[in-house]
């Protein structure tokens, strides 16, 4: 009574769930194999443990949990009711834990391993499907896990860990990354089918001052350099609509609300007319980021190094 009176007492209602997580976890593979074995000893030579080392354990684990989890009969034991509860729960923790260790060592076996990869909407088209294409010729079992999504979005993602590696727009700089060009993308006017500049082939970016802009949401690349290019045109875009899509943008174009400053599609959008700007130069680099100091597994290794091949071929022509 004593013995456990002082447990209970260790283990107050304001104990710390993790602070007691960090306490068990190390004795839970030992407390499974002496319940599935009932037999200190067997345990012990099973698991090549020293029986006295996990007599021990089995008695700190009981006083940690303020239970007894045994009831023992010399050298043979056997589960109390408490101790049965607390297998269950044990052995679904120990399998998850087993299931988890065969995952990432999977994501990371070289030949069929995982790469976590983000990219632009612009480039899910025709780009990736093409650079996976390619790479596949040489790691055909290699899987992706893909993401499409805006820059900071994916380098966000890229922080917490969800994304190996990002193809973005522009070629972020920060001391927590590290970031490589890769390619330059020119960009076009889109303007309706019957509108003014239709006729024409290249367009000062001056000349649609007066327009009325389509562009993507703040915190998209696209609409940052939509801004940077209109500044150093000598005007500020009147905006009328903002989206979350190049293809969506191209469609109010065609529906006659406005004019965009775009990628150039992978398949040509009736309705509108792509027109070359001369003036400000319109291009947008492509480059590729991941991690400083995170190791990569050899799937990410293979395909990074393949990424920084395409150094100015990474975009279909």
């Amino acid at each position: 009574m004593e013995h456990q009176q002082r447990s209970r007492a260790r283990l107050s209602p304001s104990s710390d769930t993790e602070d007691m997580t960090m306490l068990l976890a190390p004795r839970l593979a030992h407390f499974a194999g002496v319940a599935r074995t009932e037999h200190v000893t067997r345990a012990a030579q099973e698991m090549r443990v020293p029986q006295s080392t996990l007599s021990r354990a089995m008695v700190r684990l009981e006083q940690d949990l303020g239970v007894d989890l045994f009831a023992r009969h010399g050298r043979t034991v056997s589960l109390t009711p408490a101790g049965r509860t607390f297998l269950a729960s044990v052995e679904r923790a120990l399998a998850e834990i087993g299931r988890a260790a065969e995952e990432v060592r999977a994501d990371a076996d070289p030949a069929t391993g995982k790469v976590a990869f983000g990219f632009l909407h612009t480039m899910g088209a025709e780009t990736v499907p093409g650079l996976i294409h390619a790479f596949r010729a040489d790691h055909p079992r290699i899987r992706f896990s893909l993401v499409q999504n805006y820059g900071e979005a994916m380098i966000e993602r890229l922080r917490s860990g969800e994304l190996d590696l990002c193809l973005t727009s522009p070629v972020p700089d920060a001391p927590d990354l590290v970031a490589r060009r890769l390619d330059e993308q020119k960009l076009r006017l889109v303007v309706p089918a019957d509108h003014r500049l239709a006729s024409r082939k290249r367009v000062r970016l001056a000349e649609a001052a007066d327009e009325t802009f389509v562009t993507l949401e703040p915190g998209y690349g696209m609409r940052r350099i939509t801004d940077d290019l209109c500044q150093d045109a000598g005007f500020k875009p009147r905006i009328a609509f903002e989206g979350e899509e190049a293809e969506t943008l191209r469609g109010l174009v065609a529906a006659g609300l406005g004019v965009a400053l775009l990628p150039p599609p992978a398949v040509p959008r009736p309705g509108v007319v792509e027109l070359t700007v001369t003036a400000p130069r319109a291009a947008r680099e492509i480059g590729v980021a991941w991690l400083a100091d995170r190791p990569d597994t050899p799937p990410v290794a293979a395909f990074k190094k393949f990424l920084l091949s395409r150094r100015g071929n990474l975009l279909p022509t």
